[in-house]
């Protein structure tokens, strides 16, 4: 395995006026909007409760908790976001308002360290009695994830100290002992949650029990059985039937242990969540038999059951994959938070192992899902992200109950808004890897990265216009000559990538995805990477029954798509034509500062309903007529009103 490491994000330094642009609209209308949506201040919002259910916990407030059962994650995801943008930069207001939601999380643990609102406001009883449905671990899990980031980018250990008593606790619950619970989670998180904790800490224990939970999913006696007759054989979520997440362990991935598993199955999120934490825990204690079990499915994941747009989880029964090659563009769920966790995932196996092929995922997801997940505006947002939508169909036909054609103000089930926010606001983290001899380049956004080379220090300034341009520069600044490895990636999608050190053409030769510039660098060298965009017609596999004999645009990491606002109503009746005659145009209103791409193409003339029958038996197929297509940026769709939608288009 080919280790490498995360650069610590005060040694980060963006400069990128695309991703600068979103940074700013987390800290100044994201993170403020959440902030008043977690205060049920949102007219017109579901409620969210979320921190009147800590006052109460508290003591501090009098009444009823209300929520889904891992309402406080939402909470914890909303400190992560604000403790990366304090990193990136002050702010002693927000921090100031952490910090007292801080003390008020402190306020409501109990005596023994346990934290979970429901649980404590609600059924005090019943803690640690229903792991398989009530999601106590991973609040857990994303409440350290919190402490851990707020400890990173503030130096606080406040939240940090509150973390590790709810981990000590949670060690003295869970194990192989005789008095211990020898159970996992049924929501995962908390597997990598704890090896971030034991990052910072350097605590045995909490690896200990990360490695426990990963070994002891999926084994027989099934312990989803056990603790189910234990409790009288009661269920929390009656979605699907009784007891339905019990009685389906592969939702849950614990169907059999994660050395035996061969496919991504079951819930979406949950998958992607467990698999970074088996690969975070995999790298650090060299463990080659998790190594294969990720890469082995993550390569199913990739290769058979992910959309063109980063998407995963096919469908809306359980947010969970399908099988193979079974992507429907219409009734696709593709959850915002599992191409997030997906990114996570991605990160970690390239820190375990150095190959380009982690990074294009990521950039994928992150270019086109994730970015989707969020309005320009930073005020709506979408759970779900199909790659096809028809709002007359959504309205009358229940198959598309979970698909929306605008974004939300909120959700009941609130998990998307403050995930993409502590994702946006944590982004430097995806940039760069390194060991100790080569800096990763993993995504091109402009940034500026200071770290150790030897005895000396070295810093990258990595500058252009992506992903609307195609160049990219990276400048080396250091205070005397210094050997050192560049290793920049080459991504998938760019055929004919182009080089010159200092001005001079240089061959590269690409290993595992990346070019390697290993040299002794002075003040002053830099690299120029020229990463052609064509617009690019991608074709699914032909076992991919929904896109047969359809194509989808691509330029640079962009996925496209077709609007109603540009095209008319009917996308379905259009079709691609022929060639590569495409133009790119600048967009304009919401638009602008992005580009766009007309294409030639072919439509129906309006069709007189009331002389039309359903179905003609031997007529002649209507006549096309010429007509521009205009294609915007998946990310992009639904800022301009209700519409129909495609990215998969008929080609003639």
């Amino acid at each position: 395995m080919e280790k490498t490491s995360e650069i610590d994000l005060h040694h980060i330094k963006l400069s990128d006026s695309f991703w600068l642009d979103y940074q700013r609209l987390v800290r100044d209308v994201v993170l403020p909007y959440q902030w008043e949506a977690l205060n049920d201040r949102i007219a017109d919002a579901e409620p969210s409760h979320a921190i009147e259910n800590f006052r109460l916990a508290a003591g501090r407030s009098q009444g009823e908790f209300y929520g889904m059962v891992f309402q406080d994650s939402d909470v914890a995801k909303w400190l992560e976001a604000v403790a990366w943008m304090l990193c990136r930069q002050p702010d002693p207001q927000l921090e100031r308002t952490a910090d007292e939601t801080i003390e008020l999380i402190a306020a409501a643990q109990q005596p023994d360290g346990y934290l979970n609102t429901y649980f404590t406001v609600k059924a005090p009883e019943k803690r640690w009695t229903n792991l398989a449905e009530c999601h106590e671990l991973y609040c857990a899990g994303h409440m350290i994830e919190a402490g851990v980031a707020y400890y990173r980018a503030t130096g606080k250990t406040r939240l940090l100290e509150v973390v590790c008593a709810l981990a000590d606790h949670i060690d003295g619950v869970f194990g192989p002992g005789p008095r211990q619970l020898h159970g996992y989670p049924g929501h995962p998180e908390i597997e990598l949650a704890l090896m971030e904790l034991y990052d910072v800490t350097a605590n045995q224990r909490y690896l200990a029990l990360a490695r426990y939970f990963v070994e002891q999913r999926g084994t027989e006696p099934h312990f989803y059985d056990l603790e189910y007759e234990r409790r009288g054989r009661t269920s929390h979520w009656h979605n699907y039937g009784t007891a339905w997440m019990v009685k389906d362990k592969a939702y849950s991935q614990a169907h059999k242990p994660i050395a035996l598993q061969e496919t991504a199955v079951g819930h979406a999120v949950r998958f992607v969540y467990l698999l970074a934490g088996v690969a975070h825990l995999a790298r650090v204690s060299g463990d080659d038999e998790k190594r294969r079990a990720c890469r082995r499915l993550w390569d199913d994941m990739t290769r058979r059951q992910m959309y063109i747009t980063g998407g995963i989880g096919a469908q809306s029964h359980g947010e969970a994959f399908t099988s193979g090659y079974d992507l429907p563009n219409d009734t696709a769920y593709t959850e915002s938070c599992a191409s997030i966790g997906l990114m996570m995932f991605a990160r970690r196996m390239l820190q375990m192992e150095a190959d380009g092929q982690y990074a294009d995922v990521m950039e994928r997801a992150l270019y086109n899902t994730v970015l989707a997940g969020m309005a320009l505006d930073g005020k709506h947002f979408f759970y779900v992200n199909p790659l096809e939508v028809h709002p007359g169909a959504i309205k009358c036909n229940h198959i598309y109950d979970h698909v929306k054609p605008v974004r939300q103000q909120w959700f009941g089930c609130a998990c998307c808004p403050p995930n993409i926010a502590r994702l946006l606001g944590s982004l430097g983290n995806y940039i760069y890897t390194r060991n100790d001899e080569t800096l990763f380049v993993n995504l091109y956004i402009g940034s500026e990265v200071t770290l150790p080379a030897g005895d000396r220090s070295l810093t990258v300034r990595q500058t252009g216009n992506y992903p609307w341009d195609e160049t990219v520069t990276l400048a080396v600044s250091c205070a005397s000559p210094t050997s050192f490895t560049l290793a920049l990636r080459l991504p998938g999608w760019c055929p004919s990538p182009q080089a010159m050190l200092n001005g001079e053409p240089v061959a590269m030769a690409p290993r595992r995805g990346y070019a390697y510039f290993t040299r002794t660098w002075s003040e002053g060298d830099s690299i120029q990477l020229t990463l052609p965009m064509p617009v690019r017609r991608v074709r699914s596999n032909p076992l991919v029954r929904q896109n047969l004999g359809k194509v989808a645009l691509q330029r640079g990491p962009l996925v496209y798509c077709l609007e109603q606002a540009d095209n008319g109503d009917n996308l379905h009746q259009l079709r691609l034509s022929a060639g590569s005659d495409f133009r790119l145009v600048p967009g304009e209103g919401v638009l602008a500062g992005k580009t766009l791409i007309q294409a030639p193409g072919e439509g129906l003339p309006p069709v007189d309903v009331s002389q039309q029958t359903l179905y003609d038996y031997d007529g002649v197929p209507p006549r096309r007529r010429q007509q521009s297509l205009l294609f915007i940026p998946y990310f992009c769709w639904a800022n301009r009103g209700e519409g129909e939608m495609r990215v998969w288009v008929a080609e003639d």
